[in-house]
């Protein structure tokens, strides 16, 4: 029952598109996007490696709101583990990361993170259009005042990742 509730919870929040208004907060917005980083979490597996230890999510990018919020899901799990968030600059090959969200002031980075988890299971995040043909699993957007998505399914598989479907139907088509 309670993973019915969960799935029917998951699919109204995916499905229906936050509205942004411009005069909204920048926390209001960070709010949102930590939000969703927590839910992707529920539609994306990873190998039995990448469940022991802690979740972790790397944060590339200067905002310091986005990264108070998302610092806010350290009281939360994914399965068994805790959810760990760091602040970083670069990548190195050597490093385990469950996702790395890259922000905007970042993007130039994306061809050069890409290379370093070459291999890995980790899920990369964009927030700047068109990154999501360029390499990124998931890429935030913004069309219409609304908060959307894409999921490039190919760019997640490639990484041993598997995406539930109800992810992907609930995202925008990559172009």
């Amino acid at each position: 029952m309670k993973k019915l509730f969960l799935i029917l919870f998951s699919s109204v929040f995916f499905t229906s598109a936050i509205v942004v208004l411009p005069d909204q907060s920048e926390e209001a917005t960070a709010h949102i996007k930590s939000i969703y980083i927590y839910n992707f979490t529920k539609y994306i597996e990873w190998p039995d490696t990448y469940r022991e230890g802690n979740f972790v999510i790397g944060f590339m990018g200067s905002n310091t709101s986005l990264f108070n919020e998302l610092a806010k899901l350290n009281t939360k799990k994914v399965g068994n583990q805790n959810i760990e968030i760091k602040n970083i600059t670069s990548v190195d090959a050597n490093s385990k990361f469950n996702i790395i969200y890259i922000l905007p002031d970042n993007s130039a980075q994306l061809a050069d993170v890409l290379s370093k988890v070459k291999g890995k299971s980790t899920l990369i995040v964009t927030d700047k259009p068109g990154l999501a043909k360029q390499g990124s699993g998931i890429n935030f957007v913004f069309l219409e005042n609304k908060q959307k998505i894409e999921v490039n399914r190919s760019n997640i598989e490639k990484y041993k990742l598997k995406v539930a479907i109800t992810l992907v139907e609930m995202s925008m088509p990559v172009n």
